[in-house]
C-alpha cells in the first residue's frame, strides 16, 4: 500500500490563545507524513510571508488537513479562521555554525553575530540555544570588538526611532533594590530643563521592579514608536517599555532567558543597553552602577572595570557618555516593588523632599545628562537639577508626562494600590539598623509576587544609622496571595534582611 503523500497546506482555525510565541497544533498522522514531532520547529508560510513556529500535535483536537494557530502566529502572518498556511520542517538554522562556534569559545566576525543574532529575532532558536548562546559569556567572555558587533547587530534587527533633535537619556544597570523609581524623578527634571529626553526601559530581569514596571502602576508604557514621538515632542519626556517597539527586539528575548536563569552576563548587559539606547537615536548618555554589598557590582573595583567598558563601547558607537558610580549599600528610598516605588516617587515629587538615597541620587543623575548639553558647566548640573524639584517644576512636568501616557494626572499617592495582604517585622530589640541585605531583600520582594504582582513589595520604616526601640516596626511585606506573602515571610526570617545592634556585642570571659 503506497505511502499517504504528505499535506500541501493547511486550513487555520486561529485559537483566542496566546502562548508567547508562534505555535501551531495539527493532526499526529499529518505531523508523522512531515516528519515532525511534538514542539519540532518549522517554518510557516502565507501569501509571501514565512515566520518560524513550534509545533504541537494532537489525535482528537484538530482533524486532518487542519491547524489551530495561536494569536501570535496569526498576528506575525496576518491570519483569520479559514486562512490556508504552508508548514515544513525547519532545519538548521543558516547561523547554527556560528551558535557552535561561540560556545566553544571561539570569536564571531561581525557577518556571523549579524546572522546569529537575525536568526534569534526571526524565532529559529530554542529558549534552550539561546540560553546556551547567554551562558557562553559567562565562560568565555566576548571581546571587545565581538560586543560591538553585537550591539550593531541587535540595533540593525529592529526598528530604529529617529527624532528631529538632540536625544539625552538616562540608565541603571539595577541591581540595588529601589532604584526603579529614581527615573521618575530624574526624567521629568530633564525634560523640564527643555532636553529630549524619551526613556525607554525593560522590565526587571532579576530585581523587584524596572522602571517600566513601576511607571506602569501610574500610566500606560506599551506605545507603537509614532505614538512615543508624539508623547516626547509634547512633553519632553517619556518613561516607555521598549518592548512594544521592536527596538532591539533580541534584547527583549534575551532578558526573557535571563530572567529564567537569573543571570546578567556584563557584555550582554552592555549590549543590551547600548543597543536599545542607539535604536532610540541617544547621543548623550549618563549611566548608573550602583556598588555595594549584595548589589549587582559590590566593588569599585569592578565598578571601574564597567564604565571602561561602557566608556569604550560609547566611544566605538559615537555616543557622549558618562558614568556615575552611586552608592548601593543597601535599597533607595523606602521602598521596594512597583506601586510601594510608584508611591514613594509621587510623595516625594509633591511634597518635594522625600528620602535622602532617593532625592539626592535622582538630582544628582539629572544633572549630569544636563550637564552633557554644554547649556551648563560641569559640576554644576546638581544644584541646577535641584532648583527644578524644590521648585515643583519637575512634578508638574511629571503630571504632563502621565497625563500624556494615558494616566491619571491628578492622582494621589494614597490611590496607588497595595497588596491586599500585609505583615510588618518588629525589632527585636532597642538599638540601631546596622545592616540590610540587598539579596535578601529583592529575594523576599519578588517571593512576594514583585514584579508581576505590582502590589508586592517591601516597606522599610528604618534604615541603617535609624535608632529603634523593641518593637518598633522595621518593615512592611505586601502581597496580593496569602500564599507568596507565608513565603517572604519565611525568607524574611530566614536570612535576616535587617540587623539591628545595641551597644553591646560580647562580654569577655
Amino acid at each position: 500500500m503506497p505511502l499517504a503523500a504528505p499535506p500541501k497546506d493547511f486550513e487555520v482555525e486561529v485559537l483566542n490563545v496566546s502562548t508567547g510565541k508562534p505555535f501551531v497544533i495539527i493532526n499526529e498522522e499529518d505531523a508523522s507524513l512531515l516528519g515532525l514531532t511534538p514542539f519540532s520547529k518549522i517554518i510557516v508560510s502565507s501569501d509571501n510571508r514565512s515566520v518560524y513556529a513550534t509545533v504541537s500535535v494532537s489525535k482528537t483536537m484538530v482533524g486532518r488537513g487542519k491547524a489551530l494557530a495561536s494569536l501570535e502566529l496569526a498576528e506575525k502572518l496576518y491570519l483569520k479562521t479559514g486562512s490556508r498556511i504552508v508548514i515544513k520542517p525547519a532545519g538548521l538554522p543558516p547561523s547554527y555554525p556560528y551558535l557552535l562556534k561561540r560556545i566553544r569559545g571561539e570569536r564571531l566576525s561581525y557577518n556571523e553575530m549579524y546572522s546569529l543574532i537575525r536568526d534569534v529575532v526571526n524565532g529559529a532558536y530554542d529558549e534552550a540555544e539561546i540560553a546556551a548562546f547567554l551562558l557562553s559569556q559567562q565562560y568565555y567572555v566576548l571581546d571587545e570588538d565581538e560586543l560591538v558587533s553585537l550591539i550593531k547587530a541587535m540595533v540593525e534587527t529592529g526598528v530604529k526611532i529617529s527624532f528631529d533633535e538632540h536625544v539625552f537619556d538616562e540608565h541603571s544597570i539595577g541591581g540595588v533594590p529601589g532604584n526603579s523609581k529614581v527615573a521618575l524623578i530624574a526624567v521629568p527634571i530633564v525634560a523640564s530643563f527643555g532636553l529630549l529626553i524619551p526613556k525607554t526601559s525593560s522590565r526587571a530581569i532579576t530585581s523587584p521592579a524596572g522602571t517600566a514596571d513601576t511607571m506602569e502602576v501610574l500610566a500606560r508604557v506599551d506605545f507603537t514608536a509614532d505614538e512615543i514621538k508624539e508623547i516626547a515632542k509634547k512633553t519632553r519626556g517619556a518613561l516607555v517599555w521598549g518592548g512594544k517597539l521592536n527596538l532591539a527586539p533580541a534584547d527583549d528575548i534575551f532578558v526573557n532567558v535571563e530572567r529564567k536563569l537569573s543571570i546578567d552576563p556584563w557584555h550582554q548587559m552592555v549590549a543590551s543597553i547600548l543597543s536599545k539606547k542607539l535604536a532610540m537615536s541617544v547621543e548623550s548618555l549618563v549611566i548608573d552602577i550602583p556598588v555595594g554589598k549584595k548589589a549587582k557590582i559590590e566593588d569599585s573595583n569592578q565598578a571601574d572595570q564597567l564604565a571602561g567598558l561602557f566608556i569604550r563601547q560609547a566611544a566605538k558607537l559615537g555616543m557622549r557618555i558618562r558614568v556615575a558610580i552611586t552608592f548601593g549599600g543597601q535599597p533607595i528610598g523606602m521602598s521596594v516593588g512597583p506601586a510601594l516605588e510608584a508611591r514613594e516617587a509621587l510623595e516625594t515629587l509633591i511634597n518635594k523632599k522625600g528620602s535622602r538615597s532617593l532625592v539626592d541620587k535622582a538630582v544628582l543623575i539629572a544633572g549630569l545628562v544636563m550637564e552633557l548639553s554644554g547649556k551648563i558647566p560641569f559640576g554644576q548640573g546638581e544644584a541646577y537639577a535641584r532648583e527644578i524639584f524644590t521648585s515643583g517644576k519637575a512634578y508638574e512636568k511629571f503630571r504632563e508626562i502621565v497625563e500624556a501616557q494615558g494616566g491619571n494626572p491628578n492622582i494621589k499617592p494614597d490611590e496607588v494600590p497595595l497588596g491586599r495582604y500585609s505583615y510588618t517585622f518588629k525589632s527585636p530589640l532597642e538599638g540601631a539598623v546596622t545592616y540590610i541585605d540587598n539579596a535578601a531583600v529583592t529575594m523576599v520582594a519578588r517571593a512576594a509576587g514583585a514584579p508581576f504582582d505590582k502590589g508586592a513589595g517591601v516597606l522599610f520604616h528604618a534604615k541603617v544609622g535609624y535608632r529603634v526601640n523593641k518593637g518598633d516596626p522595621l518593615f512592611t511585606i505586601y502581597s496580593n496571595s496569602e500564599n507568596r506573602l507565608e513565603e517572604a515571610i519565611n525568607l524574611a526570617s530566614r536570612y535576616s534582611m535587617v540587623t539591628v545592634e545595641g551597644m553591646l556585642l560580647k562580654i569577655l570571659p
